[in-house]
C-alpha cells in the first residue's frame, strides 16, 4: 500500500504543487478545496499521470464545521497517515486600522483555525502510529510586518507559534513539525498585480523544500525553512 500524504487546499497554487511533488514519490494524495469541479480536475489529471490515489473532499477550511467533516471523511479511509499539510489559507490586503470589522476573524479562521482544527483532528491518529511529519504552510510574514498586511500578518504570526507549540507537545511521541515561510511565490494570490514573473518564487520551489524537509533521516527534524525571491521580498 502506497503512503498517504494529507494537503489541505490543494487543488492550485502551493497546495497543489506539494500533492504533485508527494504523488510523484508514490504516495496517495487526500485533499480539500472549496470548489468541486477544481478537485474532480486534480484528481483525474494526477492520477492519470502518476497512478496514486487521489481521494478528494469538498469543504471550505475556514468554517469550523466543514474543518471537522475532512478531519472524518480522512479518518474514514482508515489509512495510515504519514505526512500532513496545512496549508490551507488566504490573503486580504489592509491595514489593521482601516480593514473592515471582521477581517482578523476572518484570516484567524482560514489560515490558524483551519490548521488547528484539521491536526486536532488527525492528532490521536498520529500519537497512535508514533510517527508522521505535519508541515505548516505559514509564510515570510510570519517573520516580519509590512504595511497593508493587517490582519493577515496577524495571523500568520500567529500561525507560526501554533507550530512551535505542536513541535515541542509531539516531539516524544517522534512526530515531526515543520513550519514552512514562504515568500512571495506565484500563485493566484497575485493575480492583477503589476510586477513582472520573474520576481516571484516558483510554487514548485515550495513544494521541493517541503518534500526535501520530510525526506531527511528520521533522527532529524527541519523546524523552519524560510525561502525567499532571489531578489527579497516585493
Amino acid at each position: 500500500m502506497n503512503k498517504l500524504t494529507v494537503v489541505t487546499g490543494g487543488s492550485q497554487g502551493i497546495g497543489r504543487c506539494i500533492a504533485e511533488r508527494f504523488a510523484r514519490e508514490g504516495f496517495d494524495i487526500v485533499t480539500c478545496a472549496r470548489k468541486r469541479a477544481p478537485l474532480e480536475a486534480m484528481k483525474e489529471q494526477m492520477e492519470k499521470t502518476f497512478g496514486n490515489q487521489v481521494f478528494i473532499h469538498t469543504a471550505d477550511m475556514a468554517e469550523r464545521e466543514q474543518t471537522k467533516s475532512f478531519t472524518h471523511f480522512v479518518l474514514a479511509l482508515n489509512r495510515p497517515i504519514d505526512v500532513l499539510v496545512n496549508n490551507a489559507g488566504f490573503y486580504v490586503p489592509g491595514k489593521l486600522t482601516e480593514e473592515p470589522e471582521g477581517t482578523l476573524e476572518q484570516m484567524l479562521a482560514g489560515n490558524v483555525f483551519s490548521a488547528y482544527y484539521t491536526t486536532r483532528g488527525l492528532a490521536g491518529h498520529f500519537k497512535s502510529r508514533k510517527a508522521g511529519h505535519i508541515f505548516n504552510i505559514c509564510s515570510v510574514a510570519s517573520i516580519r510586518a509590512y504595511v497593508n498586511g493587517g490582519s493577515y500578518g496577524v495571523a500568520k504570526f500567529a500561525l507560526l507559534g501554533f507550530s512551535k507549540t505542536l513541535r515541542e507537545e509531539l516531539k516524544d511521541f517522534n512526530i515531526r513539525v515543520t513550519s514552512i515561510l514562504p515568500g512571495a511565490t506565484k500563485t493566484s494570490s497575485w493575480d492583477g498585480v503589476d510586477v513582472e514573473e520573474g520576481r516571484f518564487m516558483k510554487p514548485e520551489d515550495v513544494a521541493e523544500m517541503v518534500y526535501a524537509a520530510y525526506a531527511v533521516s528520521p533522527r532529524s527534524v527541519v523546524e523552519e525553512v524560510l525561502i525567499r525571491p532571489l531578489l527579497g521580498d516585493i
